[in-house]
Order: C-alpha cells, then sequence, then structure tokens
C-alpha cells in the first residue's frame, strides 16, 4: 500500500511503471488526483502560472504502475495489526506499507487559528480558496497577514503583495528571530531587499491569537487583519499518535537508513511525514524526491526478501526562492545570488519537471 500521494510516491509510481512488480497487488491511496508541484506554488499564488501547470495527474501513472487508485485519506493506523482506517470508516489491510503523506498544518498551535485563518496545508484546499480571491470572486482583503517566517510564508508574503497589488497591505509576522533564520546572512539579505521593494510590513514578533478582525502578537502588538494566511512549519497527522509506530518528539514517524520505520520493519516513510534518525534534514520536496528511487527500490526487494539498501540523502540542495516578481533568490551552503536569472533559470527547472511528469514513459 502507497498511503500518500507526495513526491516521492510520484517516483516510486514511475519506477513501477518502467519495471512492474510481479505477482503484488498495489495499492495508491490518497485524497488527491494531482499533485501540486510545491516548487511552483509561489510563482502560481503570483499568478505566473495556471493551476494545471504546477501539477502532476495521479491516475496514469497508477494506471502505468497497475496500481489501483483509492481516493480516500487515512484516519487511523494500526502497525501491530496492519491495517489503515479510511475517512469513509472503512479499513484496508496490508503487508508492505510506506507512508508519503506530508504534514499538516498546525491550527491548534495559536488560538483561533482553526476557526479564523486561511492554512496553506493542504495545498489542494488552499488553492481553491486562493483561486477565488485572485480572480474577483471574492473581495480581495485589505489587510493579508502571513504568519510564518519560514521559507514558505516568505515566499507567500512576496506572491501575495505581488498578486494582489496595491489595494491589500501585506503584512509578515515572521518569529522573534525575523524571516528566514536557517538560511545563510547572503539569502536573508537579498530576500528583506525583496519585501521591502513589495512594501511588506515585516513584524519580528510571534502570533500568539488570531481574531477576525485582527492577530495578536506576543508584544502586545494588535495589526489589523481581514485574511491570515498560517505558513508555519508543518505538524504530524495526529492520527499517527495512536498508530504503535516509533514516532520522534515531533509525532513523525522515525525511520533509519533504509526508509524502514525503527519499529515496524514493514513500513516505510519518506517525505515530511518521516524523521531521519541518522540524517537529520529539513522537510522540503527536494529531499522526497531524492528518496523516491531508493524507496521504490526497498520496497521491491522488501517483498521479494531482498536485501535493502541504505539510502544517505545529500548534505545540502539548491534553494531557489521566488520574490513575488519575476525575480529569485538562490542559495548552495553559504553562497547566494539574485535576480531575474535566477527566476529563468529556476522556471526552466521546474517546468521540466512537470513536462516530465506529465504522462508516464
Amino acid at each position: 500500500m502507497l498511503l500518500g500521494g507526495g513526491h516521492a510516491h510520484l517516483q516510486v509510481l514511475r519506477a513501477f511503471a518502467a519495471d512492474p512488480l510481479p505477482a503484488a497487488e498495489v495499492l495508491l491511496v490518497t485524497p488527491w488526483e494531482r499533485l501540486c508541484y510545491s516548487g511552483m506554488v509561489p510563482g502560481w499564488m503570483a499568478g505566473h502560472y495556471a493551476a494545471h501547470e504546477v501539477s502532476v495527474p495521479l491516475p496514469p501513472f497508477a494506471q502505468a504502475a497497475r496500481a489501483t487508485l483509492r481516493r480516500a485519506a487515512a484516519v487511523g493506523l494500526d502497525a501491530a495489526a496492519r491495517r489503515i482506517t479510511l475517512d469513509d470508516g472503512s479499513t484496508l489491510d496490508y503487508d508492505v506499507l510506506s507512508l508519503d503523506i506530508g504534514s499538516v498544518a498546525d491550527s491548534d498551535a495559536i488560538p483561533g487559528a482553526a476557526g479564523q485563518a486561511l492554512a496553506v496545508r493542504p495545498i489542494e484546499a488552499f488553492a481553491e480558496r486562493w483561486e477565488r480571491l485572485a480572480d474577483g470572486r471574492d473581495a480581495p482583503p485589505r489587510c493579508l497577514v502571513v504568519v510564518g517566517g519560514g521559507a514558505a510564508g516568505t515566499e507567500l508574503a512576496l506572491a501575495a503583495a505581488y498578486r494582489l497589488g496595491a489595494a491589500t497591505h501585506v503584512t509578515l509576522v515572521a518569529g522573534r528571530s525575523g524571516p528566514l533564520v536557517h538560511y545563510p546572512a547572503g539569502v536573508r539579505r537579498r530576500m528583506r531587499q525583496a519585501l521591502d521593494r513589495a512594501r511588506i510590513t515585516v513584524l519580528a514578533d510571534r502570533c500568539v491569537a488570531i481574531e477576525p478582525d485582527r492577530v495578536v502578537l506576543a508584544g502586545g502588538a494588535r495589526p489589523a487583519c481581514d485574511l491570515a494566511l498560517l505558513a508555519l512549519g508543518g505538524a504530524a497527522p495526529p492520527w499517527l499518535a495512536a498508530s504503535g509506530l516509533a514516532l520522534d518528539d515531533g509525532g513523525f514517524v522515525s525511520t533509519g537508513p533504509t526508509l524502514q520505520s525503527l519499529s515496524h520493519p514493514e513500513v516505510f516513510a519518506a517525505g515530511d511525514v518521516a524523521s531521519r534518525v541518522d540524517a537529520p534534514r529539513p522537510k522540503s520536496g527536494v529531499y522526497a524526491l531524492r528518496a523516491g528511487a531508493p524507496l521504490a527500490l526497498n520496497l521491491r526487494r522488501a517483498l521479494a526478501g531482498g536485501r535493502l539498501e541504505p539510502y544517505t540523502p545529500q548534505r545540502r540542495s539548491l534553494n531557489l526562492l521566488s520574490c513575488g516578481e519575476r525575480t529569485a533568490v538562490a542559495s548552495w551552503g553559504p553562497f547566494a545570488a539574485a535576480g531575474g536569472w535566477v527566476w529563468r533559470w529556476k522556471d526552466r527547472i521546474d517546468r521540466r519537471f512537470i513536462a516530465d511528469h506529465q504522462a508516464p514513459r
């Protein structure tokens, strides 16, 4: 069972399509029939891409991999019984399970967020509401507040300011350390320049509550807010807590070098839902994509009784951050660069990925 239609499982389906599994039933369970490519979401938000240009259809890949596609979301897992419970109340049993379900919005972390804020995760649900704002079906907010100073929050604030224009004032609540605290100084400086050009107010404070017409900050400020976008770091799906799997302190699935659960070797995990105890890496679609090929190999060998191969993710990755307008910032280790040429470079990489994944080979 492949639970989730994320970046890693897309690569697994491609591998199984090229070399189908003999005498094995493959089941893909996901609530969405399209994978939204996370690297292009800020560009789509800014209006540079249409929705169909930033997503990959999953049914053709499932069909090519001889996998049955079941549209449903998991709400429970009993690892001892090897059983998944779905949101329609039904259950499914498995022999080998692979998890690539991503993370969820931690709406409970801020009082009022669950009822007042628009969470960025899951992207598919966020996309519908954002399109209504961008095309005028819903009145655009006069004061939009983005809560979260990581790469996602910073990019989405810039994209929103570009798309909605001067009629909407955008504020980024970036935490006490400011935006992009884990990035090199050169990246932070260039992204701060982009925020200044877009006239985005950056508040180095922490959001402690969201009310219908304003947000409340730890320092006592209460900026006006018609719409709050919640772009905090993702949380683990809460139903994993009762699964019986070994989890890290954040509730994510603890895995080893072979991408197997530390407690249940028949369970594999990749992407944001996984936590590598031997080689921790930031949550990123880049690492999920790279994990897809070794995950496919180890799933194949687990079914066949073969020896599994350890996988070591790369130490660093190329980061390309969108700036709302058609400029971007590149980051590779301590090195940084910015400009329109970085956007064009990023655009070529992203479009090549989508074109390569529109249909299975």
